[in-house]
């Protein structure tokens, strides 16, 4: 048995930059064992697997160590592999997911859209061995929704933080968001999740599912510039629309291939 497999750069125009994801389109769901094997062998933070529908695709995304129930960038990459590698030819694609409802990508020339439920962050406790694993400066806000979501003064705040990704890992969270507001941007952010078997997320949409709510209510604007502070970088255009978040970047294709179970 052979299956098709692409890989992706997602919210970066440039190779080798921005969030790399495997896309790995099928006819049929694989057992869910296969899939996450296949995940946790491309070694990425994401493998995304999509089968057609009446009306789309449904899509599903793998760590290299879970089932994830939201996933930007690799829902990205997914539409820029249909949009370009498989012929495509509508503007939008919808993908039915397990746990976030209908998403929704539009091509719009230079970059794609991505249509995905606003998730606003709310207060929460923060447990002090986290700070410690972030490097021991308190944050200046403590909030979180699925992930904790820690708010720091500036730019350099977060691009100092050097996380003990073995200390992160025993954190009750799929994974960390720190921001702040930009120097050339509207914010700033960086994304660590070890215990989904990622330390540090180079780009995630996910993560500005909470983050565009956040920095709209605090900015006083729904239309928003970001950069994900990663070594390898991600650029995002962003906007609140009522109880959902566009997203919009670009993509680039890295490989094509076989793999054979």
């Amino acid at each position: 048995m052979t299956i098709d497999i692409y890989q992706a750069d997602a919210f970066t125009n440039k190779l080798f930059g921005g969030n790399p994801a495997a896309v790995c389109p099928l006819n049929e769901w694989l057992p869910d064992e296969t899939m996450q094997k296949i995940a946790a062998e491309n070694n990425l933070a994401e493998t995304a697997f999509f089968v057609p529908t009446s009306e789309g695709y449904h899509l599903r995304w793998f760590t290299p160590e879970l089932e994830i129930d939201l996933c930007g960038h690799a829902t990205l990459a997914t539409a820029h592999i249909i949009f370009t590698q498989l012929g495509y030819a509508e503007n939008e694609i919808l993908f039915s997911t397990q746990n976030a409802g209908v998403l929704k990508v539009s091509n719009q020339g230079d970059k794609y859209t991505l249509d995905f439920p606003s998730r606003p962050p709310y207060p929460a406790e923060l447990p002090a061995a986290l700070i410690e694993a972030l490097g021991g400066k308190a944050p200046q806000h403590i909030l979180r929704s699925r992930d904790f979501f820690l708010v720091y003064e500036d730019e350099q705040d977060i691009l100092d933080i050097q996380p003990d990704f073995a200390a992160l890992a025993k954190v009750d969270a799929i994974g960390i968001i720190v921001t702040a507001p930009g120097n050339t941007v509207d914010f700033v952010s960086r994304f660590f999740a070890p215990a989904a078997g990622v330390a540090e997320d180079p780009v995630t949409g996910s993560a500005h599912c909470n983050l565009i709510p956040y920095w709209a209510e605090k900015l006083g604007k729904n239309q928003l510039h970001a950069y994900q502070l990663s070594a390898r970088k991600g650029e995002l255009w962003c906007e609140l629309k009522g109880d959902r978040v566009l997203m919009s970047g670009e993509a680039v294709t890295y490989l094509k291939g076989e793999i054979y179970i």
